[in-house]
């Protein structure tokens, strides 16, 4: 999903509402809690515009995308060969575009690979997470997965029963429990966390990175001994079956963060990783979230889910991937734009309040094939370290 001003701060609380006014917005964090900013804003909002009027035009021409595929790649592209100047700023200014054509045309084909991907559907397991002082329900999870035949199960704390623990600590405890037996037993799981989060923290239930980590690699190697499999360091860890969704302040970063530590975490254990969850962010990098306070609370990103594969009707048979990084981001990308019209077509977006951009992230594991191609793109040597989690828009 696209995240066109992925370089702007902003400071609003990270769940929302349906029908209710953005004037009662508040943070999330404390200001002593904001992430250190990798790049200046204003520098950051400078360089992405140039980009877009002095490179993407070249890129364009040479990719057989539509205009709506490309807006959504772009700040990826962007931000991309922001991460690798390093390869690409001394190259001649033809074979640098030529180079960022190849990896735009790289993130196509993952977002063409992944687009069938199921993230609810029949005989998925969801695993939910709510933030436990806020309006959520956990209705918003169940009658969603429900209603497409996925088995579902929500912690909550408060609620009572074996999902609502008294405590957060006990909360915690059973969500990351939850996890790890989701990655031993291998059925596909989705696992959504709705509520307060930092770049390296669940907030809500004080889950650091390391520890949700460490409860997915955990499970991982016990399904591996329970099937007898063996736990070489050649055969890795394969966790493609779980996908994890996250709506709330800084989710991207969590991801990414997660990423990191899941890699980090198996090296540690013996084995390298085969394959990361697939991870999408409600919210981008260096962001707070969006809320619309009122009687009801639902992020603005799963809303956005509900209404689509809910709400609105005949439902598809599952929801994929193609469908987040297609009509979700699409309605997404209408919070803080407007759009221009011109003959009675929509010919662009002007940006209204930079503030409402929240502008989603999915991101997808890549093989040890992939990850080669992409050094082979950026002329990197065979060995350089790359994350296997990758940003497809």
């Amino acid at each position: 999903m696209i995240h066109a001003l992925i370089q702007v701060l902003i400071v609003l609380f990270a769940i929302g509402i349906e029908h209710v006014s953005l004037a009662a917005a508040q943070p999330d964090a404390e200001p002593d809690a904001k992430p250190a900013t990798k790049l200046d804003p204003q520098a950051a909002a400078a360089a992405f515009a140039t980009f877009a009027r002095n490179d993407s035009p070249l890129i364009r021409d040479r990719l057989e995308a539509t205009d709506r595929e490309y807006r959504q790649i772009e700040p990826s592209l962007w931000l991309l060969a922001t991460r690798h100047a390093a390869a690409l700023s001394p190259l001649e200014a033809a074979d640098r575009i030529e180079t960022l054509a190849r990896l735009a045309d790289f993130i196509l084909r993952m977002r063409d690979k992944h687009a069938a991907d199921v993230v609810v559907g029949e005989g998925q397991r969801v695993i939910g997470l709510l933030d436990p002082d806020r309006g959520l329900d956990p209705k918003e999870i169940t009658t969603i997965a429900g209603a497409y035949d996925a088995e579902a199960t929500v912690w909550k704390q408060g609620q009572g029963g074996p999902t609502g623990p008294d405590t957060k600590q006990a909360t915690a405890a059973g969500f990351l429990a939850a996890v790890q037996k989701a990655a031993s037993d291998r059925k596909p799981t989705t696992v959504v966390v709705l509520g307060h989060g930092l770049p390296e923290e669940i907030q809500s239930y004080s889950i650091p990175c390391e520890q949700l980590a460490a409860a997915i690699l955990g499970g991982a190697k016990q399904g591996d001994a329970t099937q007898g499999n063996n736990s070489t360091p050649s055969a890795g860890i394969d966790l493609s079956h779980l996908t994890i969704v996250c709506d709330d302040c800084f989710s991207a970063d969590f991801l990414e963060n997660l990423g990191a530590a899941l890699e980090r975490g198996s090296l540690r254990r013996g084995g390298p990783l085969v394959a990361l969850p697939t991870c999408l962010a409600g919210t981008n990098r260096d962001r707070y979230g969006i809320a619309d306070v009122g009687e009801k609370f639902v992020p603005h990103f799963w809303k956005t889910c509900v209404e689509l594969y809910f709400v609105r009707r005949p439902l598809p048979p599952a929801i994929t991937l193609a469908d987040f990084f297609g009509p979700v981001d699409w309605m997404m990308y209408g919070y803080g734009r407007a759009p221009i019209v011109a003959e009675g077509k929509v010919t662009g977006h002007r940006l209204v309040n930079p503030d409402l951009v929240q502008d989603p992230v999915v991101f997808v594991s890549l093989d040890d094939d992939e990850l080669a191609e992409l050094r082979t793109i950026l002329a990197l040597p065979a060995d350089a370290p790359l994350p296997r989690l990758f940003d497809i828009g």
